[in-house]
């Protein structure tokens, strides 16, 4: 009876992720994706300025008519601004600088050294919390957390004499279940606010400036927990369960040719791939900590003093300060200098001309998103400047305060959307572009600062992640699992995934609650509800 149940529900999880695979691969890709929704909105702004629609936007003095593309204005509108829409994107301000910093200290070797470190430190009982915690903070590597964090964990595991598939999967979930949120400021931070700010422009009243910090205490609270779920549900579930399927802790050879191999160089770039860190590595690492706390310490001295030119004119920093304005600067630093400490050290950045070469190769690597990024502002400036973001988010606001769906619920039921289309739309930039276009504005209007919305879609933008077989680091996790179990499947991975998801997303939404119920600050100056209009 338990095996024919056993065999009932499989069919019923393949074909569920049957479906989400066929549907999922019915999309375009993002590129696409938003270039056929910019067609619809020229196609549907062109009609309705046809029409004559207008909208009146609560704070506005005036109302505003729809314009359309397909209008002697609207194009003579595109012609003019293609560049500017592409270059004055926001996003591109904030995170090219900290691109070009955190590729000095990915690729002098500075951020996977303080993983080894931190791997190669814990304790046996500690490891699954050790990986709670890496994994977490990986969303500092960007992508290469998926590759990097995996192997890592699953090499110190096997050499403390746990099981190495759980330190496999584990850090795999922990950097992409928790992607949305870190301890320190990221380039994710920067995109997310960039995105916002491009939506916000142009409302009569756009709230609290939105920053990479915006989401600062929010994000700190959420990382945090999610440090510690992810590894208690390592240790007490999946290593566990792990070890009563009876799952190898060896890696299997392929003498017949008849399971997938996946070298380790090939996935992580490093041939060799170890946890200790030798004395070199060790000493460098060192000093490449004291600089970044020197440099902490100059920046906070030189913040703090009494008449700081980076405070405001009342002498504090909120709500805007020339301090909250600087802060893509000091996050560039922070990532700049010791990165340079560590390469003087080990050798990777042996001469200046070494600086300018890192850089390069970190926006080689995010190459993809420069060219995404054109079709992305293009979108937005064409939702803005033709009206037809307030018309929906009016028409929406409108709606939901007819049927009494203002609240929490409405915010809950946002956070689940998030959660679906994330199945679909593996681009955390590409989602956020498409939902703030719509949402900011319309629970802006509803009373809710933009920086709260933004964070409540960090709880839907990556909990769902590994768990969908559109993911395509989710192959490259199945080609090392492979290694112990030549038999695995997507199936398997999924199953192995959930445990994380569901108290991930569930935490992560009570975190959000806590914030909005008791009115914390979602970061400095950045609150959940706008303040009444004078």
């Amino acid at each position: 009876m338990s095996t024919t149940t056993d065999a009932s529900r499989r069919r019923l999880t393949d074909r569920f992720l049957n479906g989400v695979e066929r549907v999922g691969n019915k999309l375009p890709e993002p590129f696409t994706l938003f270039l056929i929704l910019f067609g619809i909105t020229a196609v549907v702004s062109t009609a309705m300025a046809w029409a004559n629609v207008t909208v009146q936007v609560p704070g506005a003095t005036e109302v505003t008519q729809i314009r359309g593309l397909f209008t002697a204005e609207g194009l003579t509108w595109l012609t003019e601004n293609l560049g500017p829409n592409y270059l004055g994107f926001p996003p591109l301000v904030t995170v090219l600088p900290i691109l070009l910093a955190v590729g000095v200290a990915e690729k002098s070797g500075l951020l996977a050294a303080m993983i080894r470190k931190a791997f190669g430190s814990a304790p046996r009982w500690a490891l699954p919390y050790a990986v709670g915690v890496v994994g977490v903070l990986g969303s500092i590597m960007s992508d290469a957390a998926f590759v990097v964090i995996p192997p890592l964990a699953a090499l110190v595991f096997k050499a403390a004499g746990r099981h190495p598939v759980a330190g496999l999967l584990g850090g795999f979930a922990a950097a992409g279940a928790g992607y949305s949120t870190n301890l320190l400021v990221t380039s994710l931070d920067a995109l997310f606010a960039g995105i916002t700010t491009a939506v916000t422009e142009t409302l009569p009243n756009p709230g609290s400036p939105v920053t990479p910090v915006s989401n600062y205490f929010f994000n700190v609270a959420s990382a945090l927990t999610l440090m510690v779920i992810a590894g208690f549900v390592i240790d007490k579930i999946l290593e566990p369960r792990l070890n009563r399927q009876g799952v190898p802790r060896n890696e299997v050879t392929d003498d017949d040719g008849g399971a997938p191999a996946a070298a380790d160089s090939n996935l992580t770039g490093n041939s060799d791939l170890r946890a200790e860190l030798d004395t070199r590595e060790t000493t460098a690492l060192r000093w490449a900590m004291i600089a970044g706390v020197a440099l902490a310490v100059v920046i906070a001295l030189a913040v703090t003093l009494p008449g700081s030119p980076w405070r405001n004119e009342e002498g504090g920093y909120l709500p805007r300060s020339p301090l909250l304005s600087s802060i893509v600067f000091i996050v560039f630093a922070m990532f700049v200098v010791p990165g340079l400490v560590y390469g003087k050290i080990v050798g990777t950045i042996a001469t200046g001309k070494d600086v300018p070469r890192v850089m390069g190769q970190a926006i080689r690597d995010m190459a993809g998103f420069l060219v995404l990024a054109f079709i992305l502002g293009q979108f937005i400036a064409l939702f803005n400047w033709s009206g037809i973001g307030q018309w929906i988010a009016v028409a929406g606001a409108t709606g939901l305060e007819a049927i009494g769906l203002t609240g929490y619920p409405a915010i809950l039921g946002f956070i689940v959307l998030a959660s679906l289309l994330n199945l679909f739309i593996i681009s955390g930039s590409a989602m956020w572009t498409l939902m703030a276009a719509v949402f900011v504005p319309l629970f802006v209007l509803l009373g809710y600062e933009p920086a709260f919305i933004q964070g409540a879609f960090r709880v839907g933008d990556s909990a769902t992640q590994v768990i969908t077989p559109l993911n395509p680091y989710m192959i490259v996790l199945l080609a090392m699992l492979r290694k112990y179990e030549p038999d695995a499947g997507l199936g398997t991975l999924i199953a192995r995934m959930l445990p994380f998801v569901i108290p991930f997303w569930l935490a992560w939404a009570g975190i959000l609650s806590v914030f909005y119920f008791f009115e914390i600050p979602m970061g400095p100056g950045n609150g959940i509800f706008l303040p009444p209009a004078e």
